[in-house]
């Protein structure tokens, strides 16, 4: 009597079982779970298909006039205007000049917002005078207070670093704050059996405690911060992404503003690249989820 049998998985030992009647070994094929079987995509390619196929798309409705241009440039048009901006030294000079008002009010309103919420989250008589009035202040438009910023600051760049730092301020508060009351109260009790000083406690386990959430609000402000400088750069501008942007639209030149907001989003992509990877380096200690 013959029996086949499909061959053995290639990355499985042969299994040699005797038959019944004890003439020849049977070979075995093990069973193989067919979530093993799948062949997977690489991940880079799943993320890249979407945007890609977003371009084709749009490229078609321009090149077939579904899309007029003076609706919305085309992708090869909007890819040799930003060629001739980088080349004339425009979109680098303006790059320059936005950076510097984000890393302005970004580095002020990280200080306010993250001094106010240390403040306010380790004692209770900071909070009882700090978090009522950011609270208040914190439901007000930023945008609403540009006119008010004019009359203070001028039109120079102190009311466009002034925008900014308040949209950075109080994301950053609010996570500073949540993170250090979320702090288990079983972990100071602990410090404290251990004969941590008040002083240890805030270093060794709130603050430790808080850091998931200070990088949460930092996430958070990033974005604010590249919002505001789109508004603050409509201030009597003359230099910068949002003075370009201006001009673009006076002049009717949907690709040049289309450059602009690309090169917006890829700043911010990039803040929040950097943002994750420092949260990766601090929180090693912190297991989490990574999806499956």
């Amino acid at each position: 009597m013959s029996i086949s049998h499909a061959p053995p998985h290639p990355h499985e030992p042969d299994i040699a079982v005797k038959s019944e009647s004890g003439d020849a070994p049977l070979d075995l094929e093990p069973i193989v779970p067919a979530s093993s079987r799948r062949t997977r995509v690489p991940r880079w390619l799943r993320r890249t298909t979407g945007p890609v196929l977003l371009l084709v798309l749009w490229q078609l409705l321009s090149a077939t006039g579904v899309l007029a241009s003076d609706v919305l440039a085309s992708p090869g048009r909007i890819a040799q205007v930003a060629s001739d901006l980088i080349s004339d030294g425009s979109l680098a000079s303006a790059m320059t000049t936005s950076l510097q008002r984000v890393a302005a009010g970004l580095l002020l309103g990280t200080l306010i917002g993250t001094g106010l919420a240390l403040v306010s989250g380790l004692f209770r008589i900071g909070e009882d005078l700090v978090d009522a009035p950011v609270q208040m202040l914190r439901t007000v438009p930023f945008v609403g207070l540009i006119p008010l910023f004019i009359i203070w600051f001028g039109i120079g760049e102190a009311p466009k670093v002034a925008i900014i730092t308040l949209g950075v301020t109080f994301p950053l508060y609010l996570n500073v704050y949540a993170g250090i009351r979320g702090v288990d109260a079983q972990l100071i009790e602990a410090g404290e059996s251990l004969g941590l000083s008040r002083w240890g406690l805030v270093r060794h386990v709130v603050l430790p405690g808080a850091l998931p959430g200070a990088l949460t609000g930092l996430r958070y402000s990033l974005g604010i911060a590249w919002l505001a400088l789109v508004f603050a750069e409509q201030v009597n501008a003359d230099s910068g992404i949002g003075f370009l942007m201006v001009q673009a639209r006076d002049f009717l030149r949907t690709d040049v503003i289309v450059v602009c907001l690309i090169v917006y989003a890829f700043l911010g992509l990039l803040a929040d690249f950097i943002v994750r990877s420092l949260e990766r380096l601090l929180l090693q200690w912190r297991p989490t989820f990574t999806g499956r």
